[in-house]
């Protein structure tokens, strides 16, 4: 008897925590949108979050009219289940958490393509396409692995979706971002149309991707372990589910830290999502060193699959979607095949087959790890067609892309209506839709001031004076951001003991910074920059200048610029109850 209401405690615990994973999954669409904002511009952040929010709304409603029987609806042929509508017509003996945990996987699946396509997609585009993932593309190859189909039958094993998930999701992204093409200015073309350079488009808010990144990673846990039976299986893909992508992101740092001289960040960002995508097909059969090994290899992906996309293949995917979930997803169902073992709780529980889930390093043949590569084939053949398909007719029917004017402008305006996701604050692109030719002789040989020859200086920090000292004279320097505080100390010392100051942005080239973004080397043609006005009489002009040019040089062209203009008045304006001083400057 103890022992009957035990297994019935645990029954019920279980499916509780079932669900609770599905709400999991479910609260990582928050951590996608979270990403894919802050990796790309302002201007298309609210797009960006509609579509994100659209995906599951729109894919709740075509899964509940037909995705949901294809996937596991009684099976036909091992090809599709069959489409139902108990839902409706039976409800008090409906499946209702078995739903649920599936919508929230497949709205995943959709979400995913978002990422690559973002930025210059048409929204009414994205709604059509995402309702086809998620009423047919989906459903069918996961009916395969999951609804008793014929990769079920054999053998093939991903437990949360690797494969079924993250690989379809990113080849559909991978062939989206192909068809749509590159952003206005992503690359570089000669008079012959021939892709000279890469340009970097840095994320307009990285702590928001890194908090999306952390979303994730939670979610991951229901992701990977809702579908769990027992306390020590449940452990045990706790542990893989943390392994795997610590150790990519620890690997990514490391190796774009000798790489490119500097640890990057969005790439470790990617790197973490990378070793969750690789260990979700074998979460429940591999152990601790083969979570390691998983997030090895994952770590050096990312980044190799970046770079691939950007310089071999010129394909622009603004968030890495495709190197993340395409290329970790197809890698994660592979390495079931060779790091698989039996030393884990639950051995075998979920093969339906009755085939032992075995890898080739662990003595178990090649069986399993031929299914797998099966599985891979067969799942993305499915998926590329019918994607392809897909992509072709709204291209030649409601059309795939934005016009070139409405990108540059932005699609929270253009598609929504929206002036700024960012209402109050003043944003501007700085990302390279607009470039300026690079002068190789910005470096001046010296960079410290007290070496270089008057030339030098003067190149460095030119001063605009253009009518002779007056009583009294307004400064004006423009500086570098990162001289500011050298700026306000120096002329603290001479005795300035009042400023204005504003931030602005500024155009111009230095080559040689040498500053990646996702492993491109950024030329920015618009840099933060501060304005710092001040108002001298008693202190010789020339005096200020010469400390302002100490504190500014580096040794480069553009350090920053001086103005000098004589202050010929200034007047009192009658407010009614505050007498302003103006200034008044006359060149």
């Amino acid at each position: 008897m103890n022992g009957e209401v035990a297994s019935l405690v645990n029954k019920e615990v279980f499916s509780v925590w079932f669900l609770i994973g599905a709400a999991l999954v479910f609260w990582m669409q928050a951590g996608f949108a979270m990403v894919e904002a802050g990796f790309t511009r302002a201007k298309n952040s609210g797009n960006i979050i509609m579509k994100n929010l659209m995906d599951f709304c729109i894919g709740t409603v075509v899964f509940i009219l037909i995705g949901f029987g294809l996937l596991l609806g009684e099976d036909v042929c091992g090809f599709i289940g069959k489409p139902g509508f108990d839902i409706f017509t039976a409800y008090q003996s409906f499946d209702w958490s078995n739903f649920v945990f599936n919508l929230v996987f497949c709205a995943t699946t959709a979400t995913i393509v978002s990422g690559a396509m973002a930025e210059r997609t048409r929204f009414l585009s994205y709604c059509i396409y995402s309702a086809v993932i998620s009423a047919l593309i989906y459903p069918v190859e996961a009916h395969w692995i999951w609804g008793g189909g014929w990769l079920s039958q054999l053998g093939f094993h991903d437990f949360a979706g690797s494969c079924a998930i993250h690989m379809v999701g990113g080849i559909s992204a991978l062939i989206g971002a192909w068809l749509l093409g590159p952003r206005i200015g992503k690359f570089v073309t000669d008079d012959k149309g021939r892709i000279t350079k890469v340009n970097a488009f840095p994320g307009h808010n990285l702590p928001l991707g890194a908090l999306g990144v952390f979303i994730l990673w939670l979610g991951w846990y229901g992701f990977n372990g809702a579908a769990a039976t027992t306390s020590a299986q449940l452990g045990s893909i706790f542990v893989t589910t943390t392994i795997a992508p610590a150790i990519a992101t620890v690997v990514c740092m490391i190796f774009t830290w000798v790489k490119y001289g500097k640890p990057d960040v969005s790439m470790c960002l990617n790197a973490s999502l990378a070793g969750l995508v690789g260990i979700t097909a074998g979460c429940d059969v591999l152990d601790a060193f083969g979570a390691i090994v998983v997030g090895c290899v994952s770590g050096v992906l990312v980044v190799f699959g970046i770079w691939v996309l950007d310089n071999i293949l010129r394909i622009d995917d603004p968030v890495g979607a495709v190197a993340v979930h395409c290329l970790n997803g197809m890698w994660g169902t592979i390495a079931v095949g060779f790091l698989a073992t039996n030393a884990v709780p639950e051995y075998g529980i979920a093969d339906t087959a009755g085939n032992e889930l075995t890898g080739l390093l662990y003595g178990g043949g090649w069986k399993l790890l031929g299914l797998q590569c099966l599985g891979v084939l067969a799942v993305g053949v499915w998926t590329a067609v019918t994607i392809t398909i897909v992509f072709l007719v709204i291209r030649a029917t409601v059309g795939l892309r934005v016009s070139e004017e409405e990108e540059i402008t932005g699609l929270d305006a253009t598609e929504h209506g929206l002036p700024s996701a960012y209402a109050g604050f003043s944003i501007m692109d700085i990302a390279n839709t607009m470039t300026m030719e690079v002068n190789d002789n910005t470096h001046l040989g010296v960079e410290d001031y007290e070496h270089a020859d008057r030339f030098r200086r003067d190149a460095a920090v030119p001063v605009q004076q253009p009518l002779p000292e007056a009583a009294m004279n307004n400064v004006v320097i423009i500086a570098k951001l990162s001289r500011y505080e050298y700026l306000k100390k120096a002329m603290n010392d001479i005795g300035v003991t009042g400023m204005t100051v504003t931030q602005v942005m500024g155009c111009g080239v230095q080559k040689g910074a040498g500053e990646r973004y996702r492993g491109v080397e950024m030329d920015l043609t618009l840099l933060p920059k501060v304005k710092v006005e001040v108002v001298v009489g008693e202190i010789p002009v020339s005096r200020v200048i010469e400390a302002a040019k100490r504190a500014l040089y580096t040794g480069h062209i553009g350090d920053g610029k001086i103005f000098v203009y004589p202050v010929e008045h200034v007047v009192k304006i009658r407010t009614g109850e505050h007498d302003l001083e103006a200034l008044l400057d006359v060149e």
